[in-house]
């Protein structure tokens, strides 16, 4: 059975920092491409960023330069690390896996960021 499981959302002033984390477990993790994902109050998922089997990445163009997506294979873990967060950064934000050549198939549970003025 596939679980991911996030941490690290929170309550942060504008221009903070928050470091969200993810767990993942039942699947060869190494094997997946890892991203993550925000839904705002009323609006759709969007996606935030991915981490590829080889460690590259892509960024929405709303959080290039600020979001940094890592991995650390060793121990099944995604990270997304937000600096200079923003008011519209505010959501709820979900760890999803990939596998090849395929569509997202696992999705975590989702934790909350607030960005407060």
């Amino acid at each position: 059975q596939v679980q991911l499981v996030e941490s690290g959302g929170g309550l942060v002033q504008a221009g903070g920092s928050l470091r969200l984390s993810c767990v993942a477990s039942g699947l060869t993790f190494s094997s997946y491409a890892m991203g993550w994902f925000r839904q705002a109050p009323g609006q759709e998922r969007e996606l935030v960023g991915t981490i590829y089997r080889s460690g590259s990445t892509y960024y929405a163009d709303s959080v290039k330069g600020r979001f940094t997506i890592s991995r650390d294979n060793a121990k099944n873990t995604v990270y997304l690390q937000m600096n200079s967060l923003k008011l519209e950064d505010t959501a709820i934000y979900y760890c999803t896996a990939r596998p090849q050549s395929a569509g997202w198939a696992y999705w975590g549970q989702g934790t909350q960021v607030t960005v407060s003025s």
